[in-house]
């Protein structure tokens, strides 16, 4: 039965959903001692070329939802953009996995250092000077616990095929927008780029993610200006670091009713812990 229920979904759904999974995939299962064949669903992966003034930048390996802010989103994290009015022109040629770029500033010259990224879609950075994010949000633990659930029920890809990553940005009490990816860093990159084309200000907003918070993650934040970033799973050392000198409250292992904070916990009411 729920086999057939997941069948169903993907008909149901929008079309994001069907872009982001292959949901025709056959597969042998092995339960309780017995083989049988099914029909699954399980993430699609692409590799998206992206080029800026007609010279290629970085191909991304990312899930083909979104492009358009992903690509707006990574321009923006790496400091090519500083918004939507540097972008002359895009083309998204999803048959040809390519973006094409045109900025309004001549002369572009793709950055020549590059530092890999840990996340599973292959990332990339190319910048490494990261602003300090000084902010008088506030927020309670069960804000932060009803956010993580809110994540954890709207994950539509996730809950459809696994194998995907979710973020969102939010305030204390609603998320505002919510990406998945097999890319951690994907998601924001996709977050920072619908925000741009929305005009949802990222500042004095809590982010989310499902995945470990590594070093890369919080560049990203930081870049958004967003204070508080929030994981279901635990941070890295490295970027406990990071957020204890950029001034942004590292929350992780937010399950159930339980959280750990490890940074900047002035920022959430009742912390029993010392300012850091």
């Amino acid at each position: 039965m729920e086999d057939k229920n997941k069948s169903d979904n993907v008909h149901r759904i929008d079309g994001e959903l069907i872009k982001g999974a292959s949901p025709d995939i056959i597969c042998s299962c092995l339960s309780s001692g017995e083989w049988q064949g099914k029909s699954t669903a399980v993430p699609r992966e692409m590799a998206l070329a992206i080029y800026v003034n007609t010279k290629e930048l970085i191909t991304i390996l990312c899930t083909p939802t979104k492009l358009n802010c992903l690509v707006l989103g990574f321009l923006y994290s790496e400091g090519i953009i500083t918004d939507t009015n540097d972008i002359a022109s895009m083309r998204v040629c999803e048959d040809d996995s390519l973006v094409d770029v045109r900025l309004n500033k001549p002369g572009f010259t793709p950055p020549e250092r590059r530092t890999l990224a840990t996340g599973c879609g292959g990332g990339v950075s190319f910048t490494s000077k990261l602003p300090k994010v000084d902010s008088d949000l506030v927020v309670k633990a069960e804000e932060v616990i009803s956010l993580m659930k809110q994540l954890n029920e709207q994950a539509e890809l996730y809950r459809f095929c696994g194998g995907v990553h979710a973020s969102a940005l939010g305030d204390n009490s609603d998320l505002l927008v919510i990406a998945e990816d097999i890319g951690r860093h994907n998601t924001l990159d996709k977050i920072t780029g619908e925000c741009l084309l929305r005009h949802i200000s990222t500042r004095d907003k809590l982010l989310l993610t499902t995945g470990r918070i590594s070093s890369e993650m919080l560049g990203k934040a930081s870049r958004m200006m967003t204070p508080v970033v929030i994981s279901r799973s635990s941070p890295t050392d490295r970027s406990i670091s990071i957020a204890r000198e950029l001034g942004i409250t590292l929350i992780g292992y937010v399950r159930g009713n339980r959280l750990s904070v490890y940074t900047h916990s002035e920022r959430l009411q009742g912390a029993s812990l010392s300012k850091n």
